[in-house]
């Protein structure tokens, strides 16, 4: 499939504005993945079809997480998790998508995961980091991108655990491991 031929299939997915959003994204995770030298083709197909089911009916979202198995968890989260598993299911259903690589960092975009991929890493940060993006902390987040990839993670989970944490709402567990598993990745485990 060409660049072409997927933001096509994704446009028709997407408001104008998330449209915006994930041209953003595509050119954030490319310039990542040349940065820190993972498959820039991969991050590229990845940050286009990473938000692929975001505008679904909620309902049909549900449906999906419960018949696939996709982690009945997540239902008891905030519904904005929901659009990154559904999407890689989708992905591959409705796009023909099958590289797994791609598919895991599609579906682990909102949360993280616990041993991330580096492609992972990149369209987690890169749906975080993109220019459009406006809101506290967020030019940290883009300057330590420049150097450090796992920091730059950890810095843009701690100000969402936090953002989430001062709105009163739930943290999603592997969000929470997420970072641990970062954390500990950089040695910051002390006894």
């Amino acid at each position: 499939m060409t660049k072409d031929e997927a933001l096509k299939i994704v446009k028709e997915q997407l408001t104008e504005h998330r449209y915006q959003h994930t041209i953003g994204v595509m050119d954030t995770a490319v310039e990542l993945a040349e940065r820190y030298g993972a498959d820039s083709e991969k991050a590229m197909m990845a940050a286009i079809f990473h938000d692929y089911a975001k505008f679904r009916p909620k309902e049909e979202m549900k449906t999906i997480i419960l018949e696939q198995g996709l982690g009945e968890d997540l239902l008891r989260y905030g519904s904005e998790l929901w659009h990154a598993p559904v999407g890689a299911y989708l992905v591959e259903k409705e796009a023909g998508m099958k590289d797994e690589e791609i598919l895991l960092a599609i579906s682990s975009h909102t949360s993280g995961r616990v041993r991330m991929s580096m492609l992972e890493k990149i369209i987690f940060l890169a749906d975080y980091i993109e220019p459009g993006r406006h809101f506290p902390g967020v030019e940290d987040v883009r300057e330590v991108a420049k150097e450090d990839l796992n920091e730059a993670v950890k810095q843009s989970l701690m100000n969402t655990i936090t953002f989430l944490m001062k709105r009163n709402q739930l943290v999603f567990p592997e969000t929470l491991h997420t970072y641990n598993d970062i954390v500990r990745q950089q040695g910051g485990i002390k006894e």
